[in-house]
């Protein structure tokens, strides 16, 4: 059985190195190709003795209508997982000011922020028929390669869910590519205290101080309450990643060590939750 990955997303926000990091992991990658060929390039790679492992790189210009129409035609069929490549507004705009390309869009009547806005909206179906939304924004080359490995590498189980806890800073924006936020600006700061105030969440009395108060225990009980509920009915929806995304006011000490205690429990469940800490050394 093909495993059927789609690659789609804004312009300049990493579709074409994802393609090579997969290309790297073993799998066989057609790239901008043209929507009118998906299904003969499905067919033929999905043949006795074919490909096992296919990505399939849709370029900014393919109609998003006809795009989605496609996807849920071949969900019919296989096991098609989409992933949708998305980054910040700024962030863009300085790519394409550093390379100094012409955005595909480009028309020549709006500035380039106008041009991302207008693929923005235009993308905006096809984001939400996404199985995994990954910003790039904060990302160099390095860091998504490792995204791209760790989500999409032959070890990982083609049927378990994959999940991923991210603690982050409120101050510094929220992320755009999680399926659930929490807000534990609720809790007492450990930034207040002036000797926990250099440490982080990773250190033993920050760590101490933030899960010893009382609400934060129920706290995280209730939350593992929850996941442990909706787990298990995402994944009887066929989803295939879940991400979690733990905020306080930096990133660095409450939202840190709650990441850790819920990933925690994750593994104790029997999952393998990728953790990641956004704005730890901001």
């Amino acid at each position: 059985m093909t495993d059927l990955l789609v690659i789609t997303g804004l312009s300049g926000a990493g579709r074409s190195q994802a393609a090579d990091d997969l290309e790297d992991l073993g799998w066989f990658v057609v790239d901008n190709l043209p929507i009118e060929l998906l299904d003969k390039i499905v067919e033929l790679g999905s043949g006795t003795g074919s490909l096992s492992k296919l990505g399939l790189v849709i370029g900014p210009t393919a109609d998003p209508d006809a795009v989605l129409a496609e996807i849920r035609k071949l969900r019919l069929e296989h096991r098609v997982r989409v992933l949708f490549l998305d980054a910040s507004t700024p962030e863009l705009v300085k790519r394409y000011g550093s390379s100094r390309r012409k955005h595909p869009l480009d028309d020549g009547t709006s500035g380039i922020a106008a041009t991302i806005e207008r693929e923005r909206a235009l993308l905006e179906p096809v984001k939400a028929e996404a199985d995994l939304v990954v910003d790039t924004s904060g990302l160099n080359v390095h860091q998504l390669k490792a995204l791209i490995t760790d989500t999409f590498s032959a070890e990982e189980s083609a049927s378990a869910m994959q999940i991923s806890v991210m603690s982050f800073g409120f101050k510094h924006g929220l992320p755009l590519d999680v399926d659930m936020v929490m807000d534990v600006r609720f809790l007492h700061n450990p930034h207040w205290i002036e000797e926990l105030r250099p440490l982080t969440g990773h250190d033993e009395p920050v760590r101490r101080y933030v899960l010893d108060q009382p609400i934060t225990i129920e706290f995280v009980d209730r939350v593992v309450h929850l996941l442990d509920l909706l787990l298990p009915a995402y994944a009887a929806e066929g989803k295939s990643y879940f991400s979690l995304a733990i905020g306080c006011t930096g990133g660095r000490h409450r939202s840190v060590a709650l990441a850790e205690e819920i990933a925690r429990w994750l593994r104790e469940n029997g999952h393998r939750p990728r953790v990641t800490h956004r704005d730890l050394h901001r």
